[in-house]
């Protein structure tokens, strides 16, 4: 009866193509491996069997994506995430998708039935090459064995080169089990600069000149490049106010005195003021996504337009403008911070922002029966010194995060921005400890994000991660409800959540602290947390009221703001 199972038995050996893929991974420098088995990996698994340092056991592959987009965005590292075939690869998708949409360099690996049985819908087969083509940069099969080394290597060459992002390789099972021979080099990425012109140069240096209320946007282009300090450098420089996409923040220290705050739908008033009244605009590491311009035909309407992105399909794709040319955001500010300009003063026109600020900061209405989550923001950010990492979930918190935590440094705000991804802060969070490990890293998030990832909890004990994990609770789908509030005459259709989970209970549950805080001593008990080394889920209760502004509607122009007084 055994001989059957003594069969089906895979032999242990160093060279097979699984084991070459660890081999190729630890080239690579790859520090953390997240995943989960199944039967099409299992040749990976046995190669990893002695070496689970490597390894980062999650309980769900979504959040097997969401964690090394955690770990790729603190770290500036590539993400790498290991699947399985049929819906372990499925589930990765969402990961996938949000990766694209905020430019994180990943490489996902993916099982895949044997190469005899694709196209038969054998056990969990799916396409998973064809499923993930559109939001990647490559998803490739690969077809022999010969080929592992050379896809292993440009992989990571590509999620790294020109615009972040991720890629996708396939292995059917007999790929992983084959034996392998052989080493290839992967391609060298072109340079980045190779487009960038001195005549666009220039031609900004002009219209710069002739500027009277001139202004810089930095996206999250500028942190993918590593250009903060040009950035810092050129705006000491040249004296230009700057504003910033969500995904910028960090490109400047928010105390830089030419840093005006975050623009678009809850952007600082003072911000998208300046966007509005602008009569020079230098778009570096922002694609003008529509959170940002909420109105592309009213956006910063009387200014001279300039953008270089290191994407072609991003140029003049939401916005036209003036000048646009593919070049890499570091490139463009190392050039001009070059050059010996004759720059006009622009005193006014700061003055005028200083106004905006001073008359319309963020602010919120303190009420000693309760607690405002603003205030907790602001609280935590003194404990922390304006350093700790900062990951948030998706929803008012992540704004309210945005909007009163003065981040200081270039991948301290770990957000989901593009496609806003509930269940991606957990996991991320877990990513970003991993990265740093000697930081302290604090995750923002709410009540319904948190049940969309709240098995992750299982992974912060078995790892022994010291995370400080604020669950701002509302009881609501808190900007869905605001929503509803403005736009839909209060009716909160299925955005109540009547009968939420104990969360204190549910995080004790995974061996982890946890504590309830109240309104007449929150802060001394934030404090008594922040002085201690472990994990701790902290739930905030938080009025279901409470709103984030300022917020412009879509379809209405920056300027346009709801803000209350």
């Amino acid at each position: 009866m055994s001989q059957p199972t003594e069969q089906l038995k895979q032999k242990n050996t160093d060279q097979n193509g699984a084991t070459v893929i660890v081999q190729e991974l630890e080239k690579a420098g790859v520090q953390y491996l997240f995943g989960y088995p199944g039967g099409a990996i299992l040749p990976i698994y046995d190669a990893l069997y002695h070496k689970s340092d490597l390894h980062i056991l999650v309980r769900h592959e979504q959040g097997a994506v969401h964690a090394a987009e955690g770990f790729a965005k603190s770290s500036g590292q590539v993400g790498v995430a290991l699947v399985t075939s049929g819906p372990g690869a499925t589930n990765a998708i969402t990961g996938i998708t949000d990766a694209a949409a905020d430019s994180v360099p990943l490489v996902v690996l993916c099982g895949q039935v044997a190469n005899d049985a694709i196209g038969t819908n054998a056990f969990q087969e799916t396409d998973i090459v064809s499923m993930t083509k559109p939001v990647t940069k490559a998803s490739l099969r690969v077809r022999h064995i010969d080929q592992l080394v050379q896809s292993m290597r440009d992989a990571f060459a590509l999620a790294q080169a020109g615009r972040p992002g991720p890629v996708v390789l396939e292995f059917p099972k007999d790929i992983l089990a084959a034996q392998t021979q052989g080493r290839t080099e992967a391609a060298k990425p072109a340079k980045a600069c190779a487009g960038l012109t001195k005549e666009s140069l220039n031609e900004v240096l002009m219209q710069l000149q002739k500027a009277k209320k001139p202004l810089l946007l930095v996206g999250g282009g500028i942190i993918a490049a590593h250009a903060s300090q040009q950035v810092q450098t050129f705006v000491q420089k040249y004296r230009i106010p700057v504003v910033s996409s969500l995904l910028g923040l960090g490109s400047l220290p928010s105390d830089d005195p030419y840093f005006i705050g975050m623009a678009g739908m809850h952007g600082k008033y003072a911000a998208n003021m300046a966007l509005s009244q602008c009569d020079f605009l230098l778009n570096l590491g922002s694609r003008f996504d529509d959170r940002l311009v909420t109105s592309p035909e009213d956006f910063a309407p009387e200014a001279w337009k300039a953008h270089f992105d290191i994407d072609p399909h991003e140029l003049n794709k939401i916005v036209p403008v003036d000048l646009s040319q593919v070049a890499d955001a570091k490139c463009v500010l190392k050039e001009l911070n070059e050059k010996k300009p004759s720059l006009p003063d622009w005193q006014t026109w700061q003055k005028q922002i200083k106004t905006w600020d001073e008359n319309f900061p963020y602010h919120y209405h303190n009420d000693e029966k309760v607690i405002k989550p603003q205030a907790v923001i602001e609280e935590i950010a003194r404990l922390t010194k304006n350093q700790a990492i900062i990951v948030t979930d998706v929803g008012q918190h992540q704004m309210w995060a945005a909007q009163f935590y003065p981040y200081q440094h270039p991948r301290q705000f770990i957000t989901s921005g593009g496609l806003g991804t509930m269940g991606f802060g957990l996991p991320a969070a877990i990513g970003a400890k991993l990265a740093h490990p000697d930081k302290e890293v604090v995750l923002f998030i709410g009540d319904g994000g948190f049940q969309m990832s709240s098995h992750d909890l299982a992974i912060i004990k078995q790892y022994k991660l010291n995370l400080k994990i604020i669950l701002l609770n509302n009881s609501v789908l808190g900007m869905v409800h605001q929503w509803q509030d403005t736009l839909y005459d209060e009716r909160h259709s299925q955005t109540v959540f009547d009968d939420n989970p104990n969360f204190t209970q549910l995080a004790n549950a995974y061996g982890l602290a946890s504590q309830s805080l109240k309104p007449a001593n929150w802060q001394e008990d934030l404090t008594r947390i922040f002085n201690q080394d472990d994990t701790c889920l902290v739930e905030v209760p938080i009025p279901a009221s409470e709103e984030v502004h300022p917020m412009v509607l879509p379809g209405q122009p920056n300027q346009n703001m709801i803000n209350y007084q």
